[in-house]
C-alpha cells in the first residue's frame, strides 16, 4: 500500500495539524517507508508464534480475599490513634497548610 500526499492532508485534517507543504511531502515518504516495513513483516511465517500483549512473559498474582480487622480493632479509637502525632485536633491529624 503506498501512502499519497492526499492521505497525508487527509490525517492532518483530522488530527487537526497545519503541514506545510514540505511537512506533506516528508511525512508522504516516512509513512510510506513505514508501510513498506510492515508489508515487509506481514510476509513472515507466523503459524508457532503465539500471540502476545507483551514480550516477557506475565501474570496477575492474587492474594486471597479475607477479612482483616478494621483499624479501630488493631490500633485503637480515634484519639488513641492521634495520640502520639506531634499535633491533633480532637480525632483529626492537624498538619501544615501546603496550599496557598
Amino acid at each position: 500500500m503506498s501512502i499519497t500526499k492526499k492521505d497525508v492532508e487527509h490525517v492532518a485534517r483530522l488530527a487537526r495539524l497545519a503541514l506545510t507543504e514540505e511537512e506533506k511531502e516528508r511525512y508522504t515518504t516516512q509513512l510510506g517507508q513505514i508501510l513498506g516495513y510492515v508489508e515487509k513483516l506481514s510476509q513472515l511465517n507466523t503459524d508457532n508464534v503465539p500471540p502476545t500483549s507483551h514480550v516477557l512473559p506475565m501474570s496477575n498474582v492474587w492474594r486471597e480475599d479475607k477479612m482483616e480487622p478494621s483499624t479501630e480493632e488493631t490500633l485503637g479509637s480515634p484519639d488513641e490513634i492521634v495520640a502520639n502525632a506531634p499535633e491533633h485536633e480532637g480525632p483529626l491529624f492537624k498538619v501544615k497548610k501546603v496550599i496557598e
